[in-house]
């Protein structure tokens, strides 16, 4: 007489979109990198300000901590205007593969000084500097590393499980920096970010030329109409001189659709600065709260912001451009409640869903600028949308101080989101007005109606 069988429990069924993502050998080598990578920019949210503050002279901590802050990011513009000549001849992996070298190295420095006793605080800053200077290429072969190796339509759901890992970074990266810092000295931290970066780089190493997906050389790939017309992509689209300079504002130029997601995404971040001004004081001021329920909107958007970013994997029969025009628009619409007088719970769900509204949009963006870019010019297209989009809520930020001052945090809350539905009514308008146009002659692709 034989035993029973016992069924094993089943495990739950990953979403079908996921399936071959997930089953393609380079993407899910590479994902534990970009995890790794992700949560070490995370801690640097916590640690990078943690230590300027302990290093920084008295009398001068908020100008040296904002320098500090700088540093680490808006060196990468700089690296993606003046560096085209020579970076962006590199194929998508050798890019994320130098930007994590550097960044891995210069973050090395920042303990190892400490150790020595010689982390003077400008030394602190020059390494920050250092460390995010390739930051915008690397940002751009990563996302014309994906897809290179992808097929079309795995990108949008593998650009979605890379932006939530963005986005859960956020929420547990600072969560475990805020720990560490109670038991060692944030320099050790600083390592341990540097220490992912060289993750990342193993990672990007481990793709090798001839992968299936990638390409072994640097190979334009078929003739493209538009590329021919705006020269060699060869030349020096970024950081070149004379002609070659204005070769990639050609190809936006005759590509109007890569204009068109570039203009509405810098338009967006920009509109979104204010409220990380506005929500602070909006619970000191109007509400008279504390801490913790500032840390409840954050915490609660950036959860929402990961749920929707995985989802996004699930809006690919979905047109793109339409999609993405209604994420913004839906987050114009959960600022309104706040200029109404909405009591805290409302505005605190109205800002979780604004999370799972916005979630997606990244890796939306990321989607239409890898379908509609020709291969060749992918990798300076992307660093090109880096740099610019490197200003853009920094700029919204800074005009959110003196907003804030002059008419109140709601008004500016609630502001910031009628101003977000204005621009989508703006770029509807335009795009009507572009179909009109083109009717009867063979215009651009229409980003209204593009799928």
């Amino acid at each position: 007489m034989t035993a029973p069988r016992t069924r094993r429990p089943r495990l739950p069924q990953l979403p079908p979109a996921y399936r071959p993502v997930l089953a393609h050998r380079p993407f899910r080598r590479l994902l534990p990198a970009f995890v790794a990578s992700d949560f070490g920019d995370g801690m640097a949210i916590v640690t990078v300000p943690w230590l300027a503050v302990l290093l920084a002279p008295e009398g001068s901590r908020g100008l040296y901590v904002g320098t500090a802050v700088a540093a680490y990011a808006l060196p990468g513009a700089l690296g993606a205007l003046l560096l085209g000549r020579w970076m962006r001849r590199f194929p998508a992996r050798r890019l994320l593969f130098t930007d994590a070298v550097l960044r891995a190295s210069m973050l090395a420095c920042v303990p190892l000084a400490w150790a020595l006793g010689v982390l003077t605080p400008w030394l602190y800053v020059v390494l920050l500097a250092a460390s995010s200077l390739l930051h915008a290429w690397g940002s751009a072969g990563k996302y014309a590393l994906l897809a290179t190796l992808l097929p079309s339509g795995q990108r949008l759901p593998a650009n979605a499980l890379v932006s939530a890992s963005a986005s859960a970074a956020m929420v547990f990266g600072p969560a475990a920096a805020g720990v560490l810092i109670t038991v060692v000295h944030p320099a050790w931290i600083i390592g341990i970010d540097a220490l992912t970066f060289a993750v990342l780089a193993l990672g990007a190493a481990r793709v090798r030329p001839g992968t299936p997906g990638e390409p072994k050389t640097a190979d334009p790939g078929p003739a493209d109409p538009v590329a021919d017309t705006v020269g060699d992509p060869a030349g020096d689209p970024v950081g070149g001189v004379g002609g070659k300079s204005t070769a990639a504002l050609a190809l936006f130029r005759q590509r109007p659709e890569l204009l068109g997601i570039l203009a509405l995404t810098w338009f967006f971040f920009f509109l979104y600065g204010p409220v990380e001004v506005a929500l602070p004081l909006h619970v000191t001021d109007d509400l008279g709260q504390g801490a913790g329920l500032l840390g409840l909107y954050w915490t609660l958007f950036s959860v929402g912001a990961v749920l929707g970013g995985l989802a996004a994997g699930m809006l690919r029969r979905l047109p793109l451009w339409p999609t993405a025009l209604g994420i913004v628009a839906g987050w114009g619409l959960v600022l309104l409640p706040f200029g109404l007088g909405a009591p805290p719970a409302v505005t605190v769900a109205c800002f979780a869903l604004g999370g799972v509204i916005y979630g997606p949009f990244t890796a939306l963006s990321f989607t239409l600028f890898q379908d509609r870019t020709p291969e060749a010019w992918l990798t300076t297209v992307l660093a090109v949308r880096g740099a610019a989009l490197l200003a853009s809520s920094p700029m919204g930020t800074a005009l959110g101080g003196p907003l804030t001052a002059a008419f109140g945090p709601r008004a500016v809350l609630a502001g910031s989101g009628v101003a977000t539905l204005a621009l989508v009514a703006g770029a509807v308008a335009l795009a009507l007005r572009a179909r009109t146009r083109g009717k009867g002659t063979k215009a651009a692709p229409d980003p209204a109606g593009a799928a």
